[in-house]
């Protein structure tokens, strides 16, 4: 319906509350054990103890007396202890639509809790390979669900202005998570034999904190509109604007926006619907925000920090400690982008973010092929092993103030109801996707091009800062349900496909 969602932005309630604090920062607990286990299994895969009781080989290339540094870990079965938590989340992002739709997204994140405990009790006991891997898909069903809902319920319970700066909750909590699990495997690598149990078991900390949480807070607006449960949606409304707030014209967005979603739309699925001409835009964003967070290269990097550590020099404590430090500069840098994203925008962000990092990126890889070699058969000296931690931490800050956050907070504010759960299962299946493939060969992709692999990512980021820069319309300030007519329609590529179908009928023109 034309004029549907266009209610000024202006007539809204939409202050800073106490409870839309509170509750945006319970829920963007979930962050936390993505963020845990990005952090862990990198961490463990460098314990001594640890390859001893699963990956003996692994050690023996490490005693070698002469080898490539960069071939040392790797082993196809190593990065699937890794690698096959992402494929398992993928599929659980995919079902999770379904259960939001029905259920709602508290549901939703205290499944994900659930799972991810039951992971971490399995990989904490296990006694074989296989063991490890049943527990990671088990982790992998909890991240799925969690990714899936929780930064769409940030997004929906936000107040407008105030939207980027509490949706990047969801990746300073998954900072928190890095930098926690980096400091348990500093402190249980001291722990001989089973030090790495306790890292992998401690998992469950996370998973419960997300449980209770889920339990402590209402269900968005939006999804309790969705189900129905007009009362309950106005009490939750009235919870996070607080008990004086004028949300009259709030709720009437959302609710004319789902009905006329209801009309527009009945009896067709919203992975159909998603593929209309005029969500265009949104599903590519859908599929190019997660692949090109990825593709910054640096969940390969937080997950195999300690190991790239060690490849350039760093003992196994010092190679931990910097893993360490690396996670507390991306936990800072996370704090300035939800300070400064609802000042400056989310456009600003990601193309600073994104020069930063094609330089630190680049820089890396001339230390390291001008001192190690080619083929890594040198030692790097202590000054350049400090440089590459310095570059690497500039790195991580670029990534933490840009295409970290605003790769979930962009997905989550864009897709309109009729296809929000559905646009945000893709945005989740194809980050973790992507992961999955980035973890499964990242050591064998160091292994083969060297100090190169540095050069591959630069060249990436160069081509999403060009993509940002052409594509992606400024978000900042616009209400969820206004988004559509208010942004895309006006936007210079994207406005073709926004086609009001109930005005304009007949068969659209080709462009």
């Amino acid at each position: 319906m034309a004029g549907v969602g266009l209610i000024d932005k202006d007539n809204y309630d939409g202050k800073i509350t106490g409870s839309v604090i509170l509750t945006c920062i319970m829920a963007a607990s979930g962050g936390l054990i993505f963020g845990y286990d990005i952090g862990i299994s990198g961490g463990v895969t460098s314990m001594e103890s640890f390859l001893k009781e699963f990956f003996p080989e692994i050690l023996d290339k490490m005693g070698k007396a002469k080898q490539d540094e960069y071939c040392v870990f790797d082993s196809q079965i190593l990065t699937a202890f890794t690698s096959s938590l992402y494929i398992a989340g993928l599929f659980a992002s995919l079902f999770a639509t379904t259960a939001t739709k029905n259920y709602g997204r508290l549901a939703v994140m205290l499944i994900g809790g659930a799972s991810f405990f039951i992971g971490a009790a399995l990989n904490a006991s296990a006694v074989n390979i296989a063991m490890l891997i049943i527990g990671r898909i088990m982790l992998g069903f909890g991240v799925g669900f969690t990714n899936q809902a929780t930064p769409v319920y940030l997004a929906e319970v936000a107040p407008a202005r105030w939207r980027g700066a509490l949706t990047t909750g969801f990746q300073f909590f998954i900072g928190i998570g890095v930098l926690a699990a980096n400091l348990t495997n500093l402190a249980t690598s001291l722990i001989p034999n089973w030090g790495w149990r306790l890292s992998l078991g401690l998992a469950g900390v996370p998973a419960s904190i997300l449980f209770l949480a889920a339990l402590l807070i209402p269900d968005t607006p939006s999804s309790l509109l969705q189900r129905g449960h007009v009362s309950a949606a106005r009490s939750a409304l009235l919870r996070l604007r607080g008990p004086m707030a004028n949300i009259e014209a709030e709720l009437q967005n959302i609710a004319g926006s789902i009905e006329a979603a209801k009309v527009r739309d009945k009896d067709e699925s919203q992975f159909r619907r998603i593929g209309r001409r005029r969500y265009r835009a949104q599903l590519v964003m859908a599929v190019a925000m997660p692949l090109f967070q990825q593709m910054t290269g640096v969940g390969v990097i937080a997950f195999f920090a300690p190991v790239l550590f060690r490849t350039v020099g760093f003992g196994s404590q010092s190679a931990l400690m910097s893993a360490v430090i690396l996670g507390g500069v991306n936990l800072i840098s996370i704090l300035i982008a939800s300070v400064v994203v609802d000042r400056y925008g989310r456009k600003v962000l990601f193309l600073q973010g994104g020069l930063q990092i094609i330089i630190c990126e680049v820089a890396v890889a001339w230390i390291l092929g001008s001192k190690m070699g080619p083929n890594g058969e040198a030692n790097l000296p202590r000054g350049h092993s400090i440089a590459v931690l310095v570059l690497m931490c500039a790195y991580s800050a670029g990534f933490g103030w840009s295409w970290g956050p605003l790769s979930w907070v962009v997905p989550s504010e864009i897709f309109p109801v009729e296809i929000r759960s559905a646009g945000q299962s893709i945005n989740v299946a194809v980050n973790l996707g992507v992961t999955f493939i980035q973890t499964q060969v990242f050591l064998s992709m160091l292994c083969h091009l060297k100090y190169g692999v540095f050069i591959f990512y630069a060249a990436w980021i160069a081509v999403m800062t060009i993509f940002v820069i052409a594509f992606l319309p400024e978000t900042k300030g616009v209400p969820l349900d206004s988004m559509m007519n208010s942004v895309w329609a006006h936007h210079w590529f994207w406005r073709r496909f926004v086609v009001d179908e109930e005005v304009h009928q007949g068969p659209v023109s080709k462009t």
